[in-house]
């Protein structure tokens, strides 16, 4: 199954995007590592982390990227607190 779902990144002042996988996966697992997660451990949180994104999203045609931070930051929380607190943070602190 193909997900097809436009990403409304953030203002709106650019182009809605398709949702990517990997961007979402890479991003789970540098801020794991952020916090001295190991790699396997990283992997794997991330691994879960998207499936549990991907399948809200089986039921969103379009989307923010907010919305995708907040329900990753969600299942983020219930695997590494430390890793959801920062990823949460990200945009507020650079």
């Amino acid at each position: 199954m193909t997900l097809s779902v436009d990403v409304i990144k953030r203002g709106g002042s650019r182009q809605p995007e398709q949702f990517m996988r990997e961007k979402l996966h890479a991003s789970i697992v540098a801020t794991c590592l952020s916090v001295r997660v190991p790699d396997g451990q990283a992997e794997s949180i991330a691994h879960s982390v998207c499936e549990a994104v991907i399948a809200w999203l089986e039921q969103h045609p379009e989307v923010t990227s907010q919305d995708i931070r907040v329900i990753a930051t969600q299942h983020l929380r219930i695997q590494h607190p430390e890793a959801a607190y920062l990823y949460e943070q990200n945009r507020i602190t650079i």
